[in-house]
């Protein structure tokens, strides 16, 4: 069974805290039976791709603009942006007032575009928190049927895991859509910044009448106050795509973990008072300077993964850029054919372990395997140190 592939480094005090390639891809028995999807960043510009197993999946205006419909209930409104009212001005002839009526019409053009993209961010928002919504009852229903104890791979299970993919696939397309708003806005700021410089170049312009710097005084008073709510639009988009980033990364990876705890019927460090100085008969936590874990294979289907889970994630809490070595240590006892066995079954086991740690998010590249003898071991053992 393939695991997850973490495409990104875990952050402190978590399992897993990076960006995760959330699928389960190529991999055989109940690992094919999880969809697979590329990891999707907030700077990805092409769409992401979702795969699940459940079924069925013109000329400027001089007047005043309305502000944008409100948002929908219970989503946090786009903060007060009400376009600017342009004010006309009456013709005096010169050929300063034609730049100062295209002028204002490049104004006028940017409220417009003003209030669009307001409507546009309140859209956004509305569907981001449907994604997120549909994605945390997925998620609250795999758990709690995890928490009360289910079979290994429960295909229902799978498909629930593969709707809340879904949605998470569904939230990163809009902050994909956040980043092309933002790019607009950008647009827009400059834009407007660039007519105010045009504006104060006009005073200087010769061949002007009163009511000419009369108008350029509006406009340019108008025109700063546009650039401050475009600004503030840009603030309110580029804040919506740090938090959306950083909820949809941390998700990615918890809904890895939960991955494996479908293949394993049980909730990763879902059993209370687990801790690291938990101990059964089989695993046992070493002192600092020998092995996090030991895992002795002296019997058929040894259950470890709830431990190994919390020891590493106890590890990363206090060392977040840490490696992990796993040996495979096996006995002496025996001929030499005996010996040659169990070194062989100590490096299946060790891959076992491996594949459990990667299903826990710890990506491959940050995992390493050797293989040693031990004259004192009963049965081939499994180490993991930190390194």
């Amino acid at each position: 069974m393939r695991g997850f592939q973490a495409k990104r480094g875990l952050k402190p005090g978590l399992l897993l805290a990076c960006v995760l390639t959330a699928g389960l891809a190529g991999c055989a028995d109940v690992d094919n039976m999880f969809a697979s999807s590329d990891d999707i960043s907030a700077s990805d510009a092409a769409q992401p791709t979702a795969a699940s197993m459940a079924p069925d999946a013109g000329a400027p205006p001089t007047a005043g603009l309305p502000p944008p419909p409100p948002a929908a209930s219970g989503i946090a409104p786009v903060a007060t942006i009400t376009p600017v009212t342009i004010n006309t001005g009456s013709d005096t002839g010169t050929q300063v007032n034609k730049t100062i009526q295209t002028l204002r019409g490049q104004v006028s053009g940017l409220e417009t575009k003003l209030a669009a993209n307001a409507q546009r961010l309140a859209d956004l928002r509305n569907n981001g928190a449907a994604a997120a919504g549909a994605y945390q009852e997925s998620k609250a229903r795999i758990t709690t049927r995890l928490q009360i104890g289910t079979t290994k791979g429960n295909p229902e299970l799978v498909s629930e895991w593969n709707s809340a993919q879904t949605s998470l696939d569904t939230l990163s397309a809009n902050i994909n859509q956040m980043n092309a708003l933002g790019t607009d806005v950008t647009g827009d700021s400059s834009a407007a910044h660039f007519a105010l410089d045009q504006i104060s170049a006009t005073f200087n312009v010769s061949g002007a009448v009163d009511e000419d710097h009369r108008q350029l005084s509006v406009l340019e008073d108008e025109t700063n106050q546009t650039i401050v709510l475009i600004d503030r639009l840009l603030k309110e988009v580029s804040d919506d795509i740090q938090r959306q980033t950083a909820y949809a990364a941390n998700e990615r990876t918890n809904l890895t973990v939960l991955a494996g705890s479908i293949k394993n019927g049980e909730l990763f460090g879902g059993t209370p008072g687990l801790t690291a100085a938990a101990a059964v008969s089989n695993l046992q936590f070493a002192s600092s300077g020998t092995p996090l874990v030991v895992v002795r294979f002296d019997r058929p289907n040894v259950d470890y993964q709830q431990i190994l889970y919390a020891a590493l994630n106890q590890a990363l809490q206090a060392r977040p850029n840490a490696n992990f070595q796993v040996v495979a240590v096996a006995p002496t006892r025996g001929n030499a054919a005996s010996v040659q066995i169990a070194q062989t079954t100590a490096r299946r086991h060790a891959q076992e372990v491996m594949r459990s740690m990667t299903d826990m998010g710890v990506p491959a590249s940050r995992m390493n395997v050797a293989s040693s003898t031990d004259p004192s071991a009963a049965a081939s053992e499994v180490r993991v140190f930190v390194r």
